[in-house]
This record gives structure tokens, sequence and C-alpha cells, in this order.
């Protein structure tokens, strides 16, 4: 009983020290799924599109523009596609804790 009462503050510490991270806030807009889920294929398309180039002809200055339109393509991709369960690391280590404890 006394190691349960020295573990208790000690993952109640750990659980909140870790920062909350969220994303930043999408302005509720009136699109469908069907009209994201297109947006998304476009993306996608374009995306194929620039790893098919032949990027050995390109200049540095070309090659900038296409790491800038890839990496704002994939952030807006990772905003579409928006959903899932995500559980922090002191989440987790409570969990694992938990399961040592009880097991």
């Amino acid at each position: 009983m006394k190691p349960l009462k020295k573990l208790i503050p000690a993952v109640l510490m750990l659980f909140l020290a870790v920062p909350a991270f969220s994303t930043e806030a999408i302005p509720a807009t009136n699109t469908s799924a069907t009209e994201t889920n297109a947006r998304a294929e476009v993306l996608i398309n374009r995306l194929e599109e620039i790893k098919a180039m032949d990027h050995s002809s390109m200049t540095r200055k070309e090659k900038r523009a296409l790491r800038k339109e890839v990496k704002s393509i994939e952030k807006e991709l990772k905003q579409i596609d928006e959903g899932g369960v995500y559980i922090s690391v002191g989440g987790i280590i409570i969990i694992l804790l938990l399961l040592i404890l009880l097991l």
C-alpha cells in the first residue's frame, strides 16, 4: 500500500506535466463530404505529378517552389483528413502503469 501512495502523486504529476497540443482552429465552412473528397483527389493527383517530374533539369528556384508546393499540399491534406484518436505520452504512461499494477 505504501508504494501505491507514492506512485499515485508521481503519476498525476506526469499526467499534468505533459502539455496538451491542439491544431489551429479551422473556420467552419459549408463544404460537403463529396467536395472535400474531390479536393483531396485533386491534391493527391498533383502530388503524383510532382513526384513523376524530372527534377534533374530544374533550377534551384523551381525545385524550391515545388518543395513549398508539396509542403502546402500535405498541410492541406492533413487538415482535410483530420480525425482519429490521439493519446498523449502521459496518457500512454498511465495506461501502462495501470496495466502493470493490475496484472
